[in-house]
């Protein structure tokens, strides 16, 4: 039996509706299928505004544009993310002030930030690690109390909520990914989310080019140019009708992507139980999206064996990200201290196939070996 660790669903009308974006004769950025993926997201969420891009690197690009991060500013992110989440603030001058992760949690350790705020402080980057919301009231809280801007890193936390806010609400600006390994696929792709309403008009330029394009289709303008920096950040229509097939289909993949999570969950209970290995927590505050499965090994050595062992059964199970503050580009420019939380889940943190389609036989499958390797 051979179980990839991911595996892209096609929930039905995905290639019906790009061939309906094709006959429009529309099929670069901003058409029919675009419309339609904003006013989901807008109307089901409340999000002030949609912007759908090429990527959530992408987005993450415009938020740094939008903030005007220039050198020397100071952006306070999680090591244990990935590199997009940082890249995109380093790309215009930020120096990066690694924060470690909740012992509970791989999101942000709230406790910690305040003590890294300076005069050069810029944002702090939210990561809802695995769709699990971060502690948002003591984020905002400390954002208002020092005059900071909150980006909330929401890649992987469509559907997924903080008490009763939808994530990617809450911050000033927000960014989302639809890439393959995602609830909700594009293949590629990414949409940023503007809460604040002074970035609307500013956003729709950086989108294009730098230009007024945008006002100049709805015909706000007799005529566009240069206003701004930018650059081509928005998708082809193509992408977006992928996408617009897969949102029609959202409450039935959540239910099916929950019952996955839940059976591991019950089932994996006895392991943690016999303190073999720890499960998830989500907090109280927080709901399950249902995004990843992962389990927590007592060190790298015995995840090492474990992943091995899991290979060799056929089943592709994977870590996670690596601490960005012990990176060979970053390393030499972080002067801060250890961040065992962080190191920790680079370690002993393991991913479990997780997908629409992986079948209750895969799934008893990939447990019976997992208890195997425990000598259960």
């Amino acid at each position: 039996m051979q179980i990839p660790f991911n595996k892209p669903y096609l929930s039905g009308k995905e290639t019906h509706y790009i061939s309906e974006a094709v006959l429009s004769g529309k099929i670069s950025g901003d058409g029919i299928f675009t419309k339609k993926c904003h006013q989901f997201f807008e109307q089901k969420y409340g999000f002030k505004k949609c912007l759908l891009t090429t990527s959530c690197t992408d987005a993450l690009e415009m938020c740094a544009i939008l903030l005007d991060i220039k050198e020397g500013d100071e952006i306070i992110a999680p090591s244990y993310t990935f590199v997009s989440t940082v890249n995109a603030f380093v790309l215009r001058g930020a120096k990066i002030i690694f924060i470690d992760s909740e012992t509970y949690t791989p999101n942000i350790d709230t406790e910690a930030i305040e003590e890294l705020i300076t005069p050069k402080t810029k944002a702090i980057i939210a990561v809802h690690y695995a769709g699990i919301a971060c502690d948002m009231d003591k984020i905002m809280i400390l954002a208002e109390k020092y005059n900071l801007y909150v980006v909330e890193d929401a890649a992987q936390a469509i559907d997924s909520f903080y008490k009763d806010k939808p994530l990617g609400s809450i911050g000033h600006l927000s960014a989302f990914s639809f890439h393959e390994t995602k609830n909700i696929i594009a293949g590629e792709g990414g949409m940023l989310v503007i809460n604040d309403e002074k970035f609307i008009k500013r956003a729709e330029i950086i989108r294009e080019k730098g230009t007024n394009r945008s006002a100049f289709f709805r015909g706000e303008v007799d005529k566009y140019g240069w206003l701004d920096i930018g650059s081509s950040f928005l998708p082809s229509d193509i992408i977006a009708a992928f996408l617009y097939a897969q949102l029609e289909n959202l409450n039935t993949i959540q239910l099916r992507r929950e019952e996955i999570w839940k059976n591991y969950y019950n089932d994996l209970q006895i392991l943690e139980q016999k303190k073999k290995l720890f499960l998830p927590i989500i907090p109280e505050y927080a709901t399950n999206n249902a995004h990843i499965f992962y389990i927590l090994c007592k060190d790298l050595e015995e995840r090492t064996q474990l992943v091995q062992f899991l290979k060799e059964k056929g089943i592709m199970a994977v870590f996670h990200y690596l601490s960005l503050h012990k990176s060979s580009f970053y390393q030499s420019k972080y002067n801060g201290k250890n961040l065992p939380q962080s190191d920790y889940y680079t370690d002993c943190l393991l991913r479990l196939p997780f997908y629409y389609e992986l079948t209750k036989e895969q799934q008893d499958f990939i447990i019976k070996n997992i208890f195997e390797f425990y000598g259960l």
